[in-house]
């Protein structure tokens, strides 16, 4: 038995990193999965891995009429949702202050983050059995903060707002909103963070962002999809309104 045995679950920004590797765990466990994203061929090779479990659609989360086309896309092929990830991230300007960070790149790490993630539960919710799971991925800056980073903070800050409210309005159905919030992680995401807020090449960067961890490594893909499975599980079913850190004592 798995612990997603016959569940529907869908992932955004599902076609890499923490993502994917969410999907293969959900798989796994039993679940069938629908994978939304920008990236049409990295996409159709997830979902051809992962098999006849798996669907996926070209998804913008910050274009409405996409998400309601992915929610309906899913439950079509595999009936009402269980479970939401709403993964999908950008990180923005990296490295620049408040005084010099452009506009437009602040709203649209704003509209990624904040307006997708409110998509994916206003569009989701609707098709969710009573009892699901929702799960948004913040960060750990979504707990703390650092210089440089005004918009991408900002964003994972605003998420867990709107994961509390969520979380109250969707308590009646037995439906549980958290935000999860990882530390560094070994995906190309934080590798091109690393290396834009320090200046180094890849692998000193990644080594100078771990002097900064207690843990003093970054975590792998696969960790942080055990943490979502936790979440997406029937083993969180008393959780709702947290924001779980999953940083190696990054935020500490």
């Amino acid at each position: 038995m798995g612990r997603l045995d016959d569940k529907a679950a869908v992932i955004t920004g599902g076609e890499s990193g923490i993502g994917l590797a969410t999907a293969r765990l959900f798989v796994a466990e039993g679940a069938r999965v629908h994978l939304a994203g920008l990236r049409g061929d990295l996409l159709e090779s997830a979902a051809g891995e992962l098999g006849d479990s798996a669907s996926w659609s070209v998804t913008d989360v910050t274009d409405e009429d996409q998400v309601a086309a992915a929610m309906a896309q899913a439950t079509h092929r595999f009936g009402p949702l269980d479970v939401l990830f709403s993964n999908a991230g950008i990180a923005g300007p990296v490295g620049v202050p408040i005084t010099k960070y452009p506009t437009q790149d602040f709203r649209r790490v704003l509209d990624v983050h904040i307006l997708g993630a409110f998509l994916v539960l206003k569009h989701g919710l609707p098709v969710m059995r009573d009892g699901g799971s929702v799960i948004i991925n913040s960060s750990v800056v979504g707990l703390t903060s650092d210089f440089g980073i005004a918009g991408y903070a900002t964003a994972k800050h605003g998420q867990v707002g709107l994961m509390r409210t969520a979380a109250k309005e969707a308590a009646s159905r037995g439906i549980r909103v958290n935000t999860i919030h990882p530390g560094p992680t070994d995906t190309q995401f934080q590798r091109d963070i690393e290396v834009t807020a320090t200046g180094a090449a890849p692998d000193e960067a990644a080594r100078l962002f771990e002097t900064r961890i207690p843990l003093a490594r970054h975590a792998s893909p696969e960790e942080i999809a055990r943490s979502v499975l936790y979440l997406a599980s029937g083993d969180s079913e008393f959780v709702t309104g947290i924001t779980l850190p999953v940083d190696g004592g990054f935020g500490i």
